[in-house]
């Protein structure tokens, strides 16, 4: 059943192909180079695989879904299982991976950042698109999906990096 959930969310957060003409049918040609689609793949499929751990507790330095995760920890967790390689380091020292993204250029995989401890870069969570992202919370919460448009995170917004993936 939680998958069959799980499923459901990633489904009502993929976008819709747009056409250029609505009365054709879609192509299945593809229309970008093949590395920029396994980058783009991989990066979609880090999204995709944070969502799997929705509802693992948070636990402050957690770093494994049978002990819990706080937000570096599943970063780090998701990143090791889609590239094989090692993330360290807290949400701040994360924040220094990878390419600045401006927030109007934000892609499913990109790292949000947020000010939650009264210093930057204090949290972080994966993007998934129309203004949604995971992560694991604070203590007593667990990996869920929240939305970015929320006053709360608005106020707290730090910028964005996209993963060398």
């Amino acid at each position: 059943m939680r998958r069959f959930r799980i499923l459901l969310i990633v489904m009502a957060l993929l976008p819709l192909p747009a056409y250029a003409d609505e009365g054709s049918p879609p192509s299945f040609t593809q229309s970008t180079p093949a590395a920029a689609e396994g980058v783009l793949g991989q990066a979609q499929e880090f999204a995709l695989r944070a969502l799997s751990f929705i509802g693992v507790r948070y636990k402050w330095g957690g770093t494994s879904p049978d002990t819990g995760f706080d937000c570096s920890g599943l970063i780090r967790y998701v990143y090791a299982q889609i590239t094989g390689q090692a993330l360290n380091g807290t949400a701040q020292e994360i924040s220094r991976v990878g390419a600045t993204v401006d927030k109007s250029e934000l892609q499913p995989g990109d790292l949000v950042f947020f000010n939650t401890l009264r210093k930057p870069f204090s949290h972080v969570g994966i993007y998934l698109g129309e203004s949604r992202f995971v992560h694991s919370p604070s203590r007593g919460g667990a990996v869920e999906i929240v939305d970015m448009s929320q006053r709360y995170w608005q106020n707290r917004y730090n910028g964005a990096r996209r993963l060398p993936i």
